[in-house]
């Protein structure tokens, strides 16, 4: 039985040998003991199929089919399908039925709302047009010169909507902040502008009565 032993370790040892150290390179293929595993039957992506008769790989989804699950905006407390879908074209497109920019917002402006506008106001907007939207911002000391005001009538008197779009799709050197910001977080932003357009410009008369003491 011994011998037996010896014989088959010698065996291996030889088998290891011949075909798996042979000292020399060489560009053949190595032997594949199962081939199937890499040579396996499947479809890749983006090729042509066969066996379909529209000739793809990529199979469309079946008609009727809806997606399910919550919201792709994390800071929405929404989980219903129309929200999943963005069918809302204000809240998720800031333009009304017929294209045009919609005013207002589709959100209640609280101060849940604006706090948040401001947060994201402060990493992603201050470095730009500065923390009062006056284009100010630290880039300015950088070369960056041509920043808009947020004070400036024409932004003042721009619909919502239209500032949403540029936020999600970006306008001359302004990059899209689509993949940074959800709708809800633009939409808080716009609150906040807002905020600081209308501080800009307030007057005593837009401070109620008991709180007017407390301005120096």
């Amino acid at each position: 039985m011994r011998y037996a032993y010896f014989t088959l370790v010698f065996l291996c040892l030889l088998t290891v040998s011949i075909m798996g150290i042979r000292g020399r390179r060489t560009a053949e293929a190595p032997i594949m003991v199962f081939p199937d595993m890499d040579f396996q039957a499947k479809y890749k992506p983006q090729r042509e199929s066969k066996f379909f008769a529209d000739g793809r790989t990529d199979r469309p989804p079946v008609p009727g089919t809806v997606p399910h699950g919550r919201t792709a905006d994390q800071d929405s407390d929404r989980n219903d399908n129309a929200s999943f879908l963005r069918t809302d074209d204000f809240r998720y497109l800031g333009k009304n039925a017929d294209g045009s920019f919609a005013r207002g917002f589709p959100l209640p402006v609280d101060a849940a709302l604006l706090a948040r506008g401001r947060n994201r106001f402060e990493v992603y907007c201050q470095p730009c047009h500065g923390a009062l939207g006056d284009g100010n911002g630290i880039t300015k000391a950088y070369g960056m010169i041509a920043t808009a005001s947020y004070h400036d009538d024409r932004l003042r008197a721009m619909a919502e909507g239209e500032i949403f779009n540029t936020i999600t799709n970006g306008k001359n050197t302004m990059m899209s902040y689509a993949d940074k910001l959800s709708p809800d977080e633009r939409w808080a932003v716009i609150a906040y502008i807002r905020a600081l357009q209308r501080a800009r410009h307030a007057t005593i008369a837009d401070v109620p009565a008991e709180h007017r003491g407390d301005l120096k």
